[in-house]
């Protein structure tokens, strides 16, 4: 087989200029399937924002103010551990997938691919028609229908886009806060409204020009599923030794016996080829540019059926069980990727129930040595913060000395109220008597109170001179 296609990109001319693909609608069992999970992913990646747990919202990644949440988990800078670990899971899990059903993500549930597929290519089909009209208007004068359709279309795509951008805008600065925003009307936030816009006009590129290129050139995943894939995955794949047989493709011809000329079931009618949104020939064997859509295996059903001939030229399968009749095993690589996974998930679960709710940090002044007083009182200088991960205010907060007999001083009132979702911070002295310590540099237990509940417990470091050890 010429592997000549792999030293080059089929959306890139030999001039190095770009070759636009106008794929043709797909229709089928599997373009069904993949419409109902787009609608449900579609509605979940525009609710999640939105949604609430416990006053959490769902899902949020502010990475400017370093607050995520996950899941109605909301993480801080002092929890980004948690956030690592959850991260490392993600990847693993992935792995995991890729090595056992190829780039299904990519053309299932990658983002990228459903608002592509599912809404801007959909729009693009009702505005200007098929694989054959879009040709025909592409290569048309700008006569008044075709500034009609382009000015529409283009029209709906950056409302769209800016309807996408406002959505990630919810992500990345909180739900509540858009929402008063857009109460406040764009004059009232410029700040924000600048950055919206360079959003809308990613996004605008992206689905309206740049398209499957993300995919092909931008998106790693591709080219780490190379990596990943082996013989034994499952990967969207053509049947070559039932398309080819012994003589190779042929083009029907009503009541010719195909099998005993020695031609296989592929008749070359480019069918899956013009369907593919990304350009290939899935009869080359598994590509780069190949995201999984399964395009190709409903137009190639279509076809089959039409010559009266078995489904599954194309189909889900492994090179394996197309050369050696392999059914799918639970390889050694991929018993290892899912132990590590479930150790990672167990331990992850295992943090998130000993996660305090409220996070304390004692620490001693930087640079500054401990204070002689009278009655043999030594005393030290420390600041604090204190983290509050819940969605209610936390009142009559104090401090208590638990390992030792001392006396904690606030510079400022001595109780206060740690604010939901919010940090306090401030300065507090100890002062103990030289007589309790036992060294030069005691270790000292606190304890955070609220009222007289004690919520959370920290240790600092206390300095002593020497001569009182």
């Amino acid at each position: 087989m010429e592997e000549n296609f792999r030293d080059s990109i089929g959306t890139i001319t030999e001039e190095g200029k770009r070759a636009w693909i106008f794929p043709k609608k797909p229709s089928g069992r599997y373009y069904d399937y993949r419409k109902y999970v787009s609608y449900f992913l579609l509605i979940f990646l525009i609710a999640a924002p939105f949604i609430k747990i416990k006053g959490h919202q769902f899902l949020m990644f502010n990475v400017l103010e370093r607050r995520f949440n996950i899941f109605g988990f909301p993480f801080w800078p002092q929890d980004f551990h948690l956030v690592v670990i959850s991260m490392i899971i993600g990847v693993i899990f992935i792995a995991l997938f890729t090595v056992a059903y190829g780039r299904i993500f990519c053309g299932w549930m990658c983002p990228q691919t459903i608002f592509l597929e599912m809404v801007f290519r959909r729009i693009e089909y009702w505005i200007d028609g098929d694989r054959g009209a879009q040709m025909r208007l592409a290569k048309a004068p700008w006569n008044g229908e075709k500034i009609r359709k382009r000015v529409l279309k283009w029209i709906i795509f950056f409302i769209i886009s800016f309807f996408i951008a406002n959505v990630f805008l919810a992500y990345l600065i909180g739900s509540d806060k858009l929402l008063a925003y857009i109460t406040d009307g764009p004059m009232a936030h410029l700040g924000t409204m600048v950055p919206l816009l360079i959003f809308t006009g990613v996004f605008y590129f992206i689905f309206a020009w740049f398209r499957e290129q993300v995919c092909i050139i931008a998106c790693p995943y591709g080219r780490l599923q190379g990596v990943l894939l082996d013989n034994k995955s499952i990967v969207v794949a053509y049947d070559h030794k039932r398309g080819e047989a012994e003589n190779g493709r042929k083009k029907f011809r009503k009541n010719e016996d195909r099998e005993a000329l020695g031609y296989g079931d592929c008749i070359d009618c480019f069918q899956c080829v013009h369907v593919c949104p990304t350009g290939i020939d899935i009869r080359n064997g598994t590509q780069l540019e190949c995201v999984n859509c399964t395009a190709c295996i409903d137009e190639c059903d279509h076809i089959m059926d039409s010559i009266n001939k078995p489904r599954g030229l194309i189909r889900y399968a492994s090179e394996d069980e197309i050369t050696k009749k392999d059914k799918f095993k639970f390889t050694a690589r991929m018993k290892g990727y899912t132990a590590v996974l479930v150790v990672l998930v167990g331990i992850l679960i295992g943090m998130l129930f000993l996660r305090n709710e409220v996070e304390a940090n004692v620490l001693r002044l930087p640079g500054q040595l401990y204070e002689r007083k009278d009655n043999n009182i030594i005393s030290n200088v420390y600041t604090y913060k204190l983290v509050n991960k819940t969605t209610k205010d936390i009142p009559d907060v104090s401090f208590k000395l638990m390992s030792h007999s001392g006396e904690i001083k606030m510079v400022s009132q001595d109780k206060f109220t740690v604010p939901a979702e919010q940090l306090s911070e401030g300065t507090l002295f100890i002062e103990i008597n030289a007589s309790a310590l036992t060294g030069d540099k005691d270790k000292l237990k606190i304890g955070v109170y609220s009222g007289d509940k004690l919520i959370e417990t920290t240790v600092t470091q206390f300095l002593a001179p020497r001569s009182y050890n």
